[in-house]
């Protein structure tokens, strides 16, 4: 992007320096928009001032500093290029945030979740390699709502969010797709993998100690059951005992995980369970 910025300038500033001509000169728009799509506020910027300078260079009667309206206006017109697209940049970005997180934790939204989550069985399935699938639940948020209050549980769901997203691997998806309900697409992720991360975020709920509400709670106070599946794209099987579709593969993934799950809360809950 940054050579297609580069180039861009340095073509319309040899075209302004060899036509005077007043089309040519909103070719610099091309440049500034890009910067400003690329890098923000500061790239338009610069990349508009850089318009200017260019600009008087190339036609040296503006270096008396005696500018017609037409010069005013075309300077203006380039900072208001680079700050207006900025600008719609960053909001579409922030729209585009919103629109795939979870405002509470921050994670992924089901959504979202679900895209990404096919895509990693699609690429699992070109490569042949392990995904897995965790599950996971806070315990006992019903007699943490019902002993402090609906907003201590919140901020209970919002503190394992946290937690979950500062633990997960790189390359991991994890999103909140209910109340208190938490899910983790790890790539590249054997069992014995898929349950040391399980284990790893499990002993990180427990071993916190949050403030939730304004009260101080110690570690121990909360916990979550976490189960697990993995999906085994293995090269000496044929093809033909692979789950046929993406999102069939996912749903059949997330069963087993959820079974899993269970399993693992009738055990006693604060516990992990990878089938």
């Amino acid at each position: 992007m940054t050579v297609l910025i580069v180039g861009a300038f340095l073509f319309t500033f040899s075209l302004d320096w060899a036509t005077d001509a007043t089309p040519v000169q909103h070719l610099y728009y091309l440049p500034i928009i890009l910067a400003a799509r690329r890098f923000g506020m500061r790239g338009g910027v610069c990349v508009a001032v850089s318009a200017i300078v260019a600009y008087h260079v190339a036609n040296p009667h503006l270096l008396s500093w005696r500018y017609e309206e037409a010069d005013l206006v075309q300077m203006t017109l380039f900072l208001a290029v680079g700050l207006i697209t900025a600008k719609l940049t960053l909001d579409a970005n922030r729209l585009r945030r919103l629109a795939t997180t979870d405002d509470l934790t921050g994670l992924h939204n089901l959504r979202s979740f679900e895209a990404r989550l096919a895509t990693l069985v699609r690429v699992s399935r070109a490569t042949r390699t392990p995904l897995a699938l965790l599950v996971l639940d806070l315990d006992r948020l019903k007699s943490l709502n019902d002993e402090y209050g609906h907003l201590t549980g919140a901020e209970a769901v919002r503190a394992t969010g946290q937690i979950i997203g500062q633990r997960i691997p790189p390359g991991a998806v994890a999103c909140r797709y209910g109340g208190d309900e938490f899910v983790i697409a790890i790539p590249r992720c054997t069992p014995f993998l898929a349950h040391r991360i399980a284990d790893g975020v499990c002993r990180a709920v427990y071993d916190s100690a949050p403030v939730l509400a304004g009260r101080a709670f110690a570690s121990g106070s909360l916990s979550i059951s976490v189960g697990g599946a993995c999906l085994s794209f293995d090269r000496d099987a044929p093809s033909g005992t692979w789950p046929a579709l993406d999102a069939e593969a996912g749903e059949s993934l997330f069963r087993a995980a959820d079974a899993a799950l269970y399993r693992a809360k009738a055990r006693g809950r604060n516990q992990v369970c990878v089938a």
